[in-house]
């Protein structure tokens, strides 16, 4: 039996959704719906201020049309923190992410670990470490054992967050499964990274090597143009932006290759659904020429 197919979805809503005045769980589900899209990730970077009430019928709405739910926790997270208190209150960043999507009937929370500061990396990941152990204790005790933490690949070179950062992160239990942000790597590499197949492949591989299991299958991810300066990631870009990378033609051919079902959320600037769409084309492209 094959694997499903990849899911694509944006980023919040893009420019044209909130030009055609787009606010509505129902208007939510059938704008992306219509740009053929099946993954959608509620915005929360600034806060969890979405109720229960409007996250229940936002995942009512999107489960009518086959849409998968994620959330983004709030930036502000910061897991390596030197004040523990940062570090605590950041556990709670997460339960209230938890307690969001599981109003809408989604899984994943996806977060940012935090940066170094004014420590090594190694000290910084030990301290992001610690915080991951405690943050899974608290989701259970919670009840959000089944939400699916996500800590994502960081694009600044300062900030924690290369592949193997992350993957330690997601060594810390069996349900932590690694956001992979392309962009954000490529940018961090300063655009010498994420350029062609084997490129891609040595992430996947090293992917599959240090989880072995179905989360290098199912992982989620990330993808949009990212412009560098030497620090890494400068601001996101849309795919008519064409200085700067990575580009998605490899990846794309790698994931079917190997049979991969991901979840991809466009971060593209203001055209996530555009874009989001353009990438679920060119994967359909690819399984239909198979199939000829």
């Amino acid at each position: 039996m094959s694997n499903p197919a990849p899911r694509f979805g944006t980023a919040g809503l893009s420019d044209s959704a909130r030009a055609q005045k787009v606010s509505s769980p129902a208007q939510i589900a059938a704008y992306t719906a219509g740009f053929g899209l099946n993954a959608f990730e509620y915005q929360c970077g600034r806060g969890v201020r979405i109720s229960a009430e409007r996250a229940a019928a936002l995942g009512k709405a999107c489960a009518e049309k086959g849409i998968a739910l994620s959330v983004h926790a709030p930036y502000y997270i910061s897991m390596s923190s030197l004040e523990e208190e940062k570090r605590l209150r950041s556990v709670d960043y997460l339960l209230e992410s938890c307690a969001a999507v599981k109003a809408m009937g989604g899984r994943r929370v996806i977060f940012h670990a935090g940066s170094c500061g004014k420590q090594s990396r190694e000290e910084a990941l030990e301290k992001a470490l610690d915080t991951m152990r405690r943050a899974v204790d608290a989701v259970d005790a919670a009840g959000f054992g089944d939400c699916v933490l996500c800590p994502e690949t960081m694009g600044k070179v300062n900030q924690l967050g290369t592949l193997d950062e992350v993957l330690a992160l997601c060594a810390v239990d069996v349900r932590i499964t690694p956001c992979i942000d392309f962009g954000h790597l490529y940018a961090r590499s300063l655009g010498t990274e994420l350029l062609d197949e084997p490129g891609y492949a040595a992430l996947l591989d090293r992917m599959e090597e240090v989880l072995g299991d179905e989360r290098a299958m199912r992982f989620h991810a990330h993808f949009s143009r990212i412009a560098y300066t030497k620090g890494g990631e400068k601001c996101h870009l849309t795919f008519a932006d064409g200085d700067f990378g990575p580009p998605y033609e490899p990846l794309l051919t790698l994931l079917h290759k190997r049979g991969l079902s991901p979840t991809i959320i466009c971060e593209s600037a203001g055209t996530q659904a555009e874009d989001a769409a353009e990438l679920a084309r060119a994967y359909g492209a690819l399984a239909r020429a198979e199939n000829c």
